[in-house]
């Protein structure tokens, strides 16, 4: 049905699907000061929108609606049909907790408190 449609409407049309796309992304990539909405995301890789990318390399971060969920070691794998695709060579989950002390604790902090009666 689509190679009888005009090229200039088949363009429009696939402006907007890869607009839709960018909008109802939640994962997001962020390398040093760029961020990226992920249009696809599996377990060994994302692609994310070629124009908004550049050929990334190295440590980044992968968000989840606001939430850092690891810090990836990738390389750009591929670029096709207006999408660049990146491989996860390795992924470390993020912590959830406050990052690791540089210094001796002076005394134990208590990991409970029992309620007062």
């Amino acid at each position: 049905m689509s190679e009888f449609l005009p090229r200039e409407l088949r363009d429009e049309m696939e402006r907007a699907r890869r607009t839709q796309r960018r909008k109802r992304s939640y994962m997001k990539v962020r390398a040093g000061e760029q961020e990226m909405p992920i249009l696809r995301y599996w377990e060994s890789g994302f692609a994310v929108t070629a124009e908004d990318a550049p050929r990334l390399r190295g440590l980044v971060d992968l968000f989840d609606h606001g939430r850092h969920l690891c810090q990836a070691l990738i390389v750009t794998s591929s670029e096709a049909d207006g999408e660049r695709t990146y491989e996860v060579k390795t992924a470390n989950p993020a912590d959830r907790n406050a990052p690791a002390a540089d210094f001796v604790r002076e005394r134990p902090e208590p990991v409970g408190l029992l309620p007062q009666k």
